[in-house]
């Protein structure tokens, strides 16, 4: 669910060779109008039930936006399905936010969420009622920064570079990453080795925020942006995450300096051929 965003079609076209894979979407509705496996879902408008009725999924992966209270409805109505069938798996991605409140330490998997943020506890309210009602049945994917070459983010930063624009950085607050393409390959391995619990799909390291965005932008090699340096505090504070109870091997893991790799690769080969 939500296989047309960012997160979601790149876990889509990893699995798409090895699974019968469906997805939704909502406002792309010219692009997957004749996609025969993309189902048209808008969460509030429409009820996730026929979908799912028809489709009897075994892996429901649920990274969809939209309206909080709409979706806790969705992820009841989905909760009500799989308990039809005991063998299905709900892989739902929540965010390093259900952590905002606490400002010291980085997150682990079973740390006491404490969220400031309406975000933060909207995850922190659809973990609680997917843990409560299907614990057997449900991994909760928690995310930090997700980067890539064509995430939002990173567009925004070359078009800050390319316009010479403000980019917004955060000196005082640590940060934990990953790439989209990292997430596809750890959730397939989730799904492969049919495990549940909470996992936390970051990087094993954590770097301060403007740090992070001046090497991507030094690597990317062309006119720096123009870096605002917004200051909420004035000492560091975590906005990370970090795995420590449910590690993937080792093979699937990540440092913050793959992930800036990851992220000016297409630049280093353009340069190279230039």
């Amino acid at each position: 669910m939500g296989a047309s965003g960012f997160i979601g079609n790149a876990i889509y076209k990893d699995l798409t060779s090895y699974f019968d894979v469906f997805g939704t979407y909502c406002t792309k509705h010219h692009e997957y109008k004749d996609n025969q496996v993309f189902y048209r879902y808008c969460v509030e408008k429409d009820s996730i039930t026929p979908i799912l009725d028809k489709v009897k999924p075994r892996f429901i992966i649920v990274s969809v936006a939209g309206n909080y209270i709409d979706r806790l409805n969705m992820l009841r109505e989905i909760c009500l399905c799989a308990e039809r069938f005991p063998e299905s798996k709900i892989f739902y991605f929540s965010s390093s936010e259900i952590f905002d409140g606490e400002r010291n330490y980085p997150g682990y998997e079973y740390d006491k969420p404490i969220a400031e943020s309406r975000f933060g506890r909207f995850n922190i309210s659809a973990e609680k009622l997917l843990q409560e009602q299907l614990p057997f049945q449900t991994a909760v994917l928690r995310l930090p920064l997700v980067l890539g070459v064509n995430s939002p983010t990173l567009i925004q930063l070359r078009q800050s570079m390319k316009h010479n624009a403000a980019f917004e950085v955060f000196p005082k607050h640590i940060v934990s990453v990953i790439t989209e393409d990292k997430i596809a390959q750890q959730i397939h391995y989730i799904i492969n080795k049919n495990q549940t619990g909470i996992f936390h799909l970051a990087s094993s390291d954590v770097i301060h925020h403007d740090d992070l965005f001046t090497e991507i932008a030094a690597k990317i090699g062309r006119k720096m942006p123009i870096f605002k340096t917004v200051y909420s505090t004035n000492v560091d504070i975590y906005r990370a995450i970090l795995p420590k109870e449910n590690k993937l091997p080792e093979a699937l893991q990540i440092t913050v300096s793959e992930v800036i790799d990851a992220c000016t690769l297409k630049e280093e080969i353009v340069t190279f051929k230039n």
